[in-house]
C-alpha cells in the first residue's frame, strides 16, 4: 500500500497542473512517481529541472538509464528499477542483458563500466570517495566534467530511490525487483 498518495492530473491546479501538463506533453502520461512527488510542487519541479539539465550533459541518455539502474539496485528501489528497465529496453532499445549487467555496475564497454563502478562507489561510500577512487576514474578516461555529471546522476537517483522507497509508490511499469529484496 502506498504511503503517500499520488495526485490526479485531471483535478490538479496551479503549479501542479502546469508541471503535469509539461510531463504529459513530453511523456504522453504522468507516471505515479511524478504524481506522488507533486504533493510538493517544489519537489517535482526540482526533480524535473535536474533531470532536464542532465539530459543535455556529456553523458548520453543510455548512460543515464544505466546509471539509474546501478543506483536503483544499490538502493533497492523497485520503482526505479522497473521504470528504467522499461525505458532502457523499450524506448532506448537497450539489450536486456546490458540492462541486467548495469544493475551490478557491469558493462562490456570499459568506459561505461568505469562510470557505473564510480557511481556505485559513490553510493556505497555515501559520497565520501577518496583520491584513489577519483584517480581510477580519470585514468580510465573519465573527464572531470563527466565525474561531475556522475555525481549529479547519483544525487538525482538517490532522490528518486529514497522518495519511492518512502512513498512506496505504486509501480506503473512492468515490475522489476531489486535483488536485495
Amino acid at each position: 500500500m502506498t504511503r503517500l498518495q499520488p495526485l490526479d492530473p485531471e483535478t490538479a491546479t496551479g503549479k501542479t497542473k502546469e508541471l503535469f501538463n509539461a510531463v504529459q506533453g513530453k511523456l504522453g502520461a504522468v507516471p505515479n512517481m511524478m504524481r506522488t512527488m507533486a504533493n510538493s510542487p517544489a519537489v517535482l519541479e526540482g526533480y524535473l529541472n535536474l533531470s532536464g539539465a542532465l539530459s543535455h550533459g556529456a553523458l548520453n541518455a543510455r548512460t543515464g538509464e544505466l546509471l539509474a539502474l546501478a543506483i536503483g539496485e544499490s538502493n533497492s528501489c523497485d520503482y526505479c528499477l522497473s521504470a528504467h528497465s522499461y525505458i532502457g529496453e523499450k524506448l532506448l532499445k537497450t539489450d536486456p542483458a546490458v540492462i541486467e549487467a548495469a544493475r551490478f555496475g557491469n558493462s562490456e564497454d570499459s568506459k561505461t563500466k568505469t562510470i557505473l563502478h564510480f557511481a556505485k562507489t559513490l553510493v556505497s561510500k555515501n559520497g565520501l570517495v577518496n583520491n584513489e577512487d577519483v584517480d581510477n576514474a580519470k585514468s580510465a578516461g573519465i573527464t572531470e566534467g563527466e565525474i561531475a555529471e556522475i555525481v549529479a546522476h547519483v544525487a538525482l537517483n538517490v532522490l528518486t530511490n529514497y522518495f519511492n522507497n518512502t512513498a512506496n509508490t505504486e509501480i506503473d511499469f512492468p515490475k522489476v525487483t531489486a535483488l536485495a529484496n
